[in-house]
């Protein structure tokens, strides 16, 4: 079944029933109106029982009537909506099954839950094509009149008119088409419209009966107390999870820089299980560990070779064209491009692959309920001799009775200082986390310092310390930043300098990715019978960018030990 994407940019207001339409021609850009047609449309919303979708704020939709009937899934994106269309189909023992094209896209929110009708949506529209003066659509505009109707308990009949306001052409996700939509929005509220406080028909049409559905898991909000150690970690991990969750549709659809985002998401959430390890326990945790490292090594393949390919682009326009022949460019750009497009269908495969699913699965349970030092000490079994002092101190408490009132006078006082002593743990807590931290990176820098001149070793060896080292600020940079969101921690400085390290070592180790595909190319070129000279040219090239990058080094791990010395305090 074949299916069509595009962006999908517009605004909704609110409308009463006697509201006049006003003027459209009235708005900049906007020459006449091309075309005006009318439409009965029914669309039945599918979604799981717990509403993942919903609360994902995408739609589902099997819609019947109008100019693009079919099954229409919306996606939220950078600039708006990413909106695919697939066939009506046929029904299979009587029911439509929803196209596997269009769950593909949302596998990861889905996972093997049944989709089921939640909601029907009839609408008698008009729609108007504005069109500017060389009869180009920029726009459409629909008056909607709708009748909707919950399938959620609770769900009831409800009524109500809108007006939509779409872009179309080449508006969508530029500047000219958002200045478009403040214009339209200011036009359409001065006629009495209200920018509508839903953001879908769905919405509008569950009502009420929304907050009957249950939770899905990864909504549901942990027993974990606010003030813990625990709860800023848990809070860390949880906005990763989301992360990984959101950006596997962008992946699958191979949108810009959505491999890198998917992989940060699956690196750090790995790092912050590593950093503080000891607040978060388990067995599970080195199982979804292992997960999460096999996936970030599937996508730093498909990040290698895309940087790779965008490293070359921009050495190849740097060079003579005489210094490279056109043979050579065209393998050059060819074999990265080929490298590429089976890195990213490997990334398809693993996130279509049982395994991720389960990852996903684990994640939820983790922070759903995540299994804390402190929950454990608590279910910890109570020894005889424990409960036998407990006991006496019992009946020592009850026979002192004109003591213990100064005592629970004394005990309330201390109460009220509670809070502020438990915060003060708490940031203690995370400090000698980020000190455990900051310790492997001091280590690794003098490895890396230590060998860069050492005889004995291999190029590569030497290089594989600072590689080692990056990761060690990237680790350092995740934790301060988790730590510094949810304690009293000055931590911005020291996660500013450990970016600034990342930059520093990432350009380092680009220029070493870049260099090795060379070789690997290089050699299929000599097996070719080619000329390998404009391999040659760029590997020194590459080679030379690499030792710049690392002028800066010196530097950036000064400004780590002077973020990170008034965190010391706090160990004291």
């Amino acid at each position: 079944m074949s299916t069509q994407s595009f962006l999908e940019v517009e605004a909704k207001f609110s409308v009463a029933e006697s509201t006049q339409l006003p003027e459209l021609t009235r708005l900049e850009g906007v020459d006449h109106v091309a075309d005006t047609r009318h439409h009965a449309l029914s669309a039945i919303y599918y979604d799981t029982e717990d509403l993942r979708l919903t609360h994902a704020k995408v739609t589902l939709r099997r819609r019947t009537g109008g100019n693009d009937d079919g099954w229409h899934i919306k996606i939220p994106s950078e600039a708006g909506r990413t909106e695919i269309h697939a066939e009506l189909g046929e029904p299979v023992d009587g029911r439509y099954e929803v196209p596997s094209e269009l769950l593909h896209q949302v596998r990861s929110i889905v996972r093997h839950n049944e989709l089921t009708p939640i909601a029907q949506v009839d609408n008698k529209r008009t729609e108007m094509v504005l069109a500017d003066a060389d009869n180009k659509p920029v726009a459409e505009f629909c008056d909607d009149h709708v009748t909707a109707f919950s399938f959620l308990p609770g769900g009831e009949q409800q009524s109500w008119r809108e007006w939509e306001v779409e872009l179309a052409g080449e508006l969508p996700g530029t500047e000219e088409g958002t200045q478009f939509i403040r214009r339209a929005t200011s036009l359409l509220i001065g006629a009495g419209a209200r920018v509508s406080s839903s953001p879908s028909k769905l919405k509008s049409a569950l009502g009420d009966s929304y907050a009957n559905a249950p939770l899905p898991p990864a909504l549901v909000s942990p027993d974990v107390d606010p003030d813990s150690p625990a709860a800023a970690v848990i809070t860390a991990l949880q906005a990763n999870r989301d992360k990984l969750v959101d950006y596997d549709p962008r992946v699958r659809r191979d949108e810009w820089d959505s491999v890198h985002q998917m992989r940060v998401a699956t690196r750090e959430l790995r790092s912050h299980l590593q950093t503080f390890h000891g607040i978060v326990v388990g067995p599970e945790i080195e199982k979804i560990e292992a997960d999460l490292k096999e996936l970030a090594g599937i996508l730093g393949v498909a990040r290698d070779a895309e940087v790779v390919e965008e490293r070359w682009q921009k050495l190849l326009e740097s060079e003579d064209s005489d210094t490279l022949d056109d043979s050579t460019r065209e393998h050059i750009a060819q074999d990265m491009g080929t490298a590429y497009r089976r890195a990213h269908r490997r990334v398809i495969a693993a996130l279509d692959s049982e395994r991720y699913l389960e990852l996903l699965e684990s994640l939820d349970r983790l922070l759903a309920d995540p299994p804390t030092a402190d929950k454990q000490q608590e279910s910890a079994p109570v020894n005889d001799d424990a409960e036998q002092t407990e006991e006496q101190s019992s009946t020592e408490e009850g026979a002192a009775s004109s003591e213990s009132r100064e005592d629970n006078a004394a005990a309330a006082e201390k109460a009220k200082k509670k809070p502020e002593k438990k915060s003060k743990d708490m940031d203690t807590v995370m400090a000698q986390h980020l000190e455990k931290a900051y310790n492997k990176l001091v280590k690794r820098h003098k490895k890396a310092v230590e060998n860069w001149d050492n005889p004995e070793l291999s190029l590569h060896e030497r290089e594989d310390y600072f590689h080692d080292m990056r990761k060690a600020a990237k680790k350092l940079r995740y934790a301060a930043e988790a730590a510094g969101s949810a304690t009293n921690l000055k931590t911005k400085r020291l996660y500013k300098a450990c970016k600034q390290m990342q930059s520093v070592l990432g350009d380092f180790q680009d220029s070493v990715t870049s260099r090795d595909k060379l070789l690997e190319l290089a050699d299929s070129a000599r097996r070719r019978g080619e000329n390998t000279f404009g391999y040659g040219l760029l590997y020194q090239r590459e080679r030379t960018i690499g030792l710049k990058a690392l002028d800066d080094y010196a530097e950036s791990f000064k400004d780590i030990k002077a973020a990170f010395k008034p965190l010391r305090k706090k160990l004291k």
